[in-house]
C-alpha cells in the first residue's frame, strides 16, 4: 500500500508550473533586496552581524561584494525559472540562501527559513523534466510524469507549518486579542487602508481568523468539495499579509502551493496547454526507495520535533525566546527593552557603561535590548574587542523587557558576568530570570 501511494506515477504539471514560480520569486526575493536596500542595512552598514550561534565565521563579505552575491542568488533563481543547469542552480542558491539566513538574525524570518527548506527539497526533485532548456538540451530526460511523493512532501510540510502557526496562537494575548490590537495600531499611518485598518473588527479578522486559515486550510484545500473556497479564502489571506505586513514573496509562494492540491488535467490546461496530458496507472519501484523513506522520515520527525523542543525548557518561550527560532511562531508577541551594559576591566577594577551606537545600527540595538542570545553574543563581541587591547573584562548587563505591551521586568541577572558564562544551545540559561 505504501509503494502504491508514494511511488504511482501521476502528471507532472503541478511541479513544472511550480518550479517556474519558485525561481521567479527567488529572483525577486533575491534582486528586491538589493534594490529595496535591505542589503545595505543589513549586510554591508553593520560593523558586524550577530550570526547564528555556532556560525560565527559566516560574516557578510566585506566592501559591496554581499551586492554580488545576491546578485548570484537573483542568476540562481533566473536559471531555476527556465530549467538551465537545473540541479547546480537550485543547489548552489540554497547553499547562499543558507549562508545569508546563518550570518545575521537582525532580520530573522520564519520565511527565510521555509526558503531554504524548500530550496533543499527542490534539489531533490525531478523539476526540470519538462518545459526547461535541459529537457530541451537533453530531450532523455523530458517527462510528464512524477512520483506522487513529489506531491506529497509539500503537502506534509505545510501542514505542520500551518498546524503549529495555528497552535502557537492559542494563547492569553492573542485570544484577548492583545497581539492582534497592536499589530493593526502600528500600520495607522499607513496610506489610504490605515484608517480602516483601526476598525474594531480588524483585531478579531486578524486573531481569530489567523488561527481558523492556519489551522484548516490544508485539509480544505484537500478535499474537491472545499478546495474551490478554500483558495479564494487563501489569495484574500497572503494578499491582505503582503499589503499589511509586508511579508516580502511568502504569500505569493504559499499561493503557488495551492498547484498541488488541484487536479494535474487543471493545471495543466491553464498553465501547460500544448503539454500532453498522463493518464496511465503505474506504479514504479525506484532503486532509491530505502534511501528515501529513511532519508524522509528523519527529515519529517525533525520538522515535527523543532516547533515542540521550547516546552522541554524552563519559563515561558515568549519571555526567554528559547526554542523560538524554526518553530513557526510568526508575529505572534511584541517585544521592546532597555538595556545597559556595564564593563569592568578585572585588573583595575575600571568600569565603563557601552554605548551601543558605537558599535551597533539601530536594528541591532533593539535586538541587543531584548533577545537572550543576541545579548550573550554581543557579551562575547565586547570580551574579544577588549582583549585584543590586551584588556581582560567582565560584562555586566542590566535589562529590563515588556512583552505585549505589559510591564517591563528585568530579564537578566545583571550580577552574572555574562561574558564568561557558557552558551547552552539544549536547556535554560540560569542567568536568565523568572518571567513571574
Amino acid at each position: 500500500m505504501l509503494n502504491n501511494f508514494l511511488f504511482k506515477q501521476i502528471d507532472n504539471s503541478a511541479l513544472i508550473v511550480f518550479r517556474i514560480i519558485f525561481g521567479l520569486l527567488c529572483f525577486l526575493e533575491s534582486v528586491g533586496a538589493i534594490f529595496t536596500g535591505w542589503v545595505r542595512r543589513t549586510l554591508i552598514e553593520p560593523e558586524f552581524t550577530f550570526s547564528f550561534i555556532g556560525f560565527e565565521w559566516l560574516q557578510p563579505l566585506p566592501g559591496n561584494w554581499m551586492y554580488a552575491y545576491y546578485l548570484a542568488m537573483g542568476i540562481c533563481g533566473i536559471l531555476i525559472m527556465v530549467g538551465y543547469k537545473y540541479r547546480l542552480s537550485i543547489i548552489t542558491f540554497t547553499l547562499l540562501w543558507t549562508g545569508a539566513y546563518l550570518m545575521q538574525k537582525a532580520s530573522y524570518n520564519n520565511h527565510y527559513y521555509l526558503l531554504i527548506l524548500l530550496s533543499a527539497i527542490m534539489a531533490i526533485l525531478p523539476a526540470n523534466t519538462f518545459a526547461s532548456l535541459d529537457a530541451k538540451l537533453n530531450p532523455n530526460i523530458k517527462k510528464i510524469a512524477m512520483p506522487n511523493w513529489c506531491r506529497w512532501i509539500f503537502i506534509i510540510q505545510l501542514f505542520i507549518l500551518y498546524t503549529y502557526a495555528s497552535i502557537a496562537k492559542l494563547y492569553p494575548d492573542w485570544l484577548d486579542l492583545t497581539v492582534p490590537k497592536s499589530l493593526m495600531a502600528s500600520k495607522v499611518n499607513y496610506p489610504i487602508i490605515g484608517g480602516y485598518l483601526q476598525n474594531n473588527f480588524m483585531p478579531y479578522l486578524v486573531g481569530y481568523g489567523g488561527v481558523l486559515f492556519d489551522g484548516l486550510i490544508i485539509p480544505l484545500l484537500l478535499f474537491k468539495q472545499t478546495r474551490k473556497y478554500a483558495f479564494f479564502a487563501s489569495i484574500f489571506f497572503h494578499l491582505f499579509n503582503s499589503i499589511v505586513f509586508q511579508v516580502g514573496v511568502f504569500p505569493y509562494l504559499s499561493l503557488a502551493f495551492s498547484l498541488f492540491f488541484f487536479e494535474p488535467e487543471t493545471i495543466r490546461n491553464i498553465f501547460l496547454k500544448k503539454k500532453p496530458f498522463y493518464n496511465k496507472t503505474e506504479v514504479i519501484i525506484p532503486s532509491y526507495k530505502p534511501a528515501l523513506l529513511t532519508l524522509g522520515s528523519i527529515y519529517f520527525v525533525i520538522q515535527i520535533a523543532l516547533p515542540l523542543r521550547h516546552h522541554f525548557i524552563e519559563d515561558n518561550v515568549l519571555w526567554t525566546e528559547e526554542g523560538h527560532r524554526m518553530s513557526w511562531r510568526m508575529m505572534l508577541r511584541s517585544k521592546s527593552g532597555s538595556t545597559s551594559y556595564k564593563i569592568i576591566d578585572k585588573n583595575t577594577k575600571k568600569s565603563e557603561y557601552i554605548n551601543l551606537a558605537d558599535y551597533l545600527t539601530k536594528k541591532q540595538i533593539r535586538l541587543a535590548s531584548c533577545k537572550p542570545d543576541v545579548i550573550w553574543q554581543f557579551a562575547q563581541h565586547l570580551k574579544q574587542e577588549y582583549k585584543d587591547k590586551g584588556q581582560d573584562i567582565s560584562v555586566f548587563v542590566d535589562c529590563m523587557i515588556s512583552v505585549n505591551g505589559k510591564t517591563h521586568k528585568r530579564l537578566i541577572d545583571s550580577n552574572i558576568d555574562i561574558a564568561n558564562v557558557k552558551w547552552e544551545p539544549f536547556k535554560h540559561s540560569d542567568w536568565l530570570l523568572p518571567s513571574k
